[in-house]
């Protein structure tokens, strides 16, 4: 936290300036601040009381908002292509000393990475115009002109095929890299490493799928970059489990090992 000295008079910064958009106050800042009362970040505490107050408000907002839809498959049967989610909040302390919480969800939300009240993405694969897109055509282009010609005569055009499958193989591979080198994580001291350099420093060969998008390295990138003390971390899950039992609807769980905890223990460092 950026600390003022006393004899320094800052003006007052404005609720923008101070939190960005997806900050949300404590109504009650006399009792979150004495909650708040020596509070450090520890991925390993129980649930906080200030994180419980967020994680409810949060999960109102899920169950009344309509701005958006998504299928959690609550309250239909479990019909439709179902995917729950993995959401998180963050309990911070802004520049202006006020106590709140930001929001986030795993991957994308409604097809979509950016909703009011949440933070945003680490990288935007979404954006119109992005190499993601174009790289990702490119694939579907090769994917086609493969299919066509073993629909032809695979025998015949063997070879054709054997090197247009080798050129697939290397631009997946070179675009799977170009994507995790866009996910730049910063830690407390304000340095950066992307993803192939945080797991490959961890013993990975490359980033496992899906590293980046979840809410706690999220939470933490917004808080940083909006220069917010960190205080508790809460993630739970909302809605149905589309494969495995292991998640179960409003249950808290810690940051995933395999994912999460390379990028956490490089946000964490100074």
């Amino acid at each position: 936290m950026i600390e003022i000295a006393a004899d320094v008079k800052s003006p007052a910064l404005t609720q923008e300036q101070a939190t960005g958009a997806a900050f949300c106050s404590f109504k009650d800042q006399e009792s979150a601040s004495i909650l708040a009362r020596g509070l450090t970040l520890d991925l390993e505490a129980d649930i906080h009381p200030l994180c419980k107050i967020a994680v409810a408000e949060l999960q109102q907002h899920l169950e009344q908002q309509q701005e958006w839809t998504h299928n959690f498959g609550l309250g239909n049967n479990g019909s439709g292509a179902i995917i729950g989610k993995m959401f998180g909040v963050l309990v911070v302390r802004n520049l202006n000393g006020q106590l709140g919480y930001l929001s986030a969800f795993s991957g994308k939300l409604a097809n979509g990475n950016h909703h009011n009240k949440f933070v945003a993405p680490v990288f935007d694969g979404l954006i119109d115009g992005g190499f993601l897109n174009t790289g990702m055509t490119h694939l579907t282009t090769l994917n086609q002109q493969i299919k066509t010609l073993e629909q032809e005569d695979a025998t015949l055009h063997q070879a054709a095929i054997a090197d247009l499958k080798e050129s697939r193989k290397a631009h997946s591979h070179a675009l799977q890299r170009k994507i995790h080198e866009q996910y730049n994580f910063r830690n407390k001291s304000g340095q950066y490493k992307n993803l192939v350099d945080i797991f490959t420093n961890n013993g990975y060969k490359q980033p496992p799928a899906g590293a980046g998008e979840c809410a706690g390295p999220k939470l933490l990138q917004y808080a940083y970059h909006h220069e917010m003390e960190p205080l508790a971390l809460a993630e739970f899950w909302w809605g149905l489990s589309p494969k495995s039992t292991t998640w179960k609807h409003g249950a808290y769980y810690k940051p995933c090992k395999e994912k999460c905890a390379p990028i956490l223990g490089f946000m964490l460092s100074e």
